[in-house]
């Protein structure tokens, strides 16, 4: 079976670059898989990408050895099956707020005997080799995100479940769920106490964190402080920052800077 290029990562304590996908089209999925990203997360909870798209997304990242990682939308057998039956090496499921709720994810990610997924890896076979079934349960990865103030008072519990095999911060729910601003980086200091706590909490419980971030500097401190899952910008952030600064040069006159001073 394809290897899982997180797993091998993390067997190194080395920490995965994840670059994240809004954008609902395989070929400006293909061009950022090919720019060096350890992984590559399609997130189908926010923004505007459905099933048709994400298969051919993960058809698009198939023409590189970056990892293909979905966030679904919601803890839900359906569309969590689907996805790795299309081919997804790593699943981030929202909102997981209890023990009971990470343990119905291990359940919905996994194969009898360790779990309930149903069988017919059609594209996953494809992708993963013929092996598959087999392998399927050790191989793709499974990421809870802790994002509220619920999921901190059951942290330990959530930890504790069997077939976890990482969580994933979501800084501006998470500051929300604790009444602080919803950003990415420049928490509260409430909310970077709370990120802080379950970094150790995961650590505890060897399970690797990953956290969401919008600056490259803050990934960075924070990949320093332990975290081994580190998405940085979205192909729609990086897009929009690329042409807004070749806009703002072409206004700017020689000898201007672009406020005109």
């Amino acid at each position: 079976m394809r290897k899982n290029g997180l797993r091998e990562l993390w067997s190194k304590d080395q920490a995965a670059v994840n670059g994240w996908l809004a954008i609902p089209n395989s070929f400006s999925a293909e061009v950022m898989a090919h720019q060096g990203w350890d992984s590559l997360t399609i997130d189908m909870q926010h923004g505007v990408i459905d099933e048709a798209a994400l298969v051919q997304m993960l058809q698009a990242i198939s023409t590189t050895d970056v990892t293909p990682v979905v966030r679904v939308p919601w803890l839900a057998p359906g569309i969590i099956m689907k996805a790795l039956d299309m081919g997804a090496y790593g699943v981030i499921c929202p909102m997981v707020n209890s023990r009971e709720d990470a343990q119905k994810f291990v359940e919905y990610t996994s194969y009898a005997p360790m779990g309930a997924r149903s069988f017919g890896p059609v594209r996953a076979l494809l992708y993963g080799g013929a092996d598959y079934p087999e392998k399927a349960n050790q191989t793709i990865v499974r990421f809870a995100m802790i994002e509220t103030k619920q999921a901190l008072d059951r942290l330990d519990d959530i930890l504790s479940v069997e077939g976890l095999d990482a969580i994933y911060i979501g800084p501006s729910d998470l500051s929300l769920s604790l009444g602080c601003r919803p950003v990415f980086d420049d928490v509260d200091p409430l909310a970077a106490q709370a990120i802080d706590h379950i970094l150790e909490r995961a650590k505890a419980h060897g399970l690797v964190a990953g956290i969401h971030n919008g600056r490259v500097d803050v990934a960075q401190a924070r990949v320093a402080k332990g975290f081994r899952f580190v998405t940085v910008g979205s192909d729609a952030r990086l897009m929009a920052a690329g042409a807004s600064s070749v806009v703002s040069q072409m206004r700017t006159k020689p000898g201007q800077t672009a406020a005109g001073y």
